[in-house]
């Protein structure tokens, strides 16, 4: 595969360590990346071209990255989009505003996960990250990679269908736009239905990199689960809460 055939990967945060390191390990992937010390440095570049994922903070000089965001929108609605945030409320006020983000890391967060994740947004994304020969060789191992980055067999379970090779889900045949830490979570409660997840199974599931997380940011995932698929469905009651205990799926 030829370097200007790789993924081209925007890395804009004005932490230059974190630029170096985040850019270090998407090029060890076969990924270009190029990085950006603000919003507005890397909207004038994204006027001209527009990368194939971008990586992004929200508290920047000159440009943040929610109005960063909004500008990527108003080119592609495609474009995978993933926010590093310092703080969770950082990130409930990007999905308030829906800007169309497509997953969030927290600060401090595992580069090993967040590599992950870029295979699985520019995988959903159909960006190829391996061309010829080499295409064949990545579908004999998709299924390594699938549950490397948190996946695992497709589901159907009533009007929910889960793709968890391409991260994609649909309700009733209507697609519905999940993150890459809330379809692990659905895909986790979905897969066995009538069973109970306790919040730290959920944790291991939607974070497989990260250790470090609270096990109550399930419960912020879950709420918005049930309110996306709300949106389609306002009789959807499929997320069962059971308290002390965790949370079961089921389906009609």
């Amino acid at each position: 595969m030829k370097e200007t055939d790789a993924p081209l990967i925007a890395i804009v945060d004005d932490e230059e360590h974190l630029r170096a390191t985040v850019s270090k390990a998407l090029t060890r992937d076969g990924h270009r990346a190029r990085g950006f010390a603000d919003g507005a440095e890397a909207w004038r570049e994204f006027e001209k071209n527009l990368p194939d994922l971008v990586i992004l903070d929200i508290l920047m000089p000159r440009m943040d990255g929610l109005e960063l965001c909004r500008r990527i929108r108003s080119l592609s609605q495609t474009i995978p989009v993933m926010f590093l945030t310092s703080r969770d409320e950082e990130f409930d006020r990007v999905l308030g505003l829906e800007l169309g983000a497509d997953d969030y890391l927290c600060k401090p967060f595992s580069v090993r996960e967040l590599a992950a994740r870029v295979k699985v947004l520019l995988r959903r994304a159909g960006v190829r990250t391996n061309g010829g020969a080499e295409e064949a060789a990545a579908e004999e191992t998709s299924a390594e990679e699938t549950s490397a980055a948190g996946g695992g067999p497709d589901v159907s379970s009533g009007p929910l269908t889960l793709d968890a090779r391409r991260f994609t889900a649909s309700w009733n045949g209507q697609p519905v736009r999940f993150t890459v830490t809330e379809f692990r979570i659905l895909h986790a409660l979905a897969r066995q239905e009538g069973f109970v997840k306790t919040r730290e199974q959920l944790l291991a599931e939607a974070f497989p990199q990260d250790s470090s997380m609270s096990d109550r940011t399930i419960d912020c995932h879950i709420r918005r689960i049930r309110a996306k698929l709300q949106l389609i469905d306002d009789g959807f009651d499929g997320i069962e809460t059971l308290y002390g205990l965790g949370y079961r799926w089921r389906a009609r």
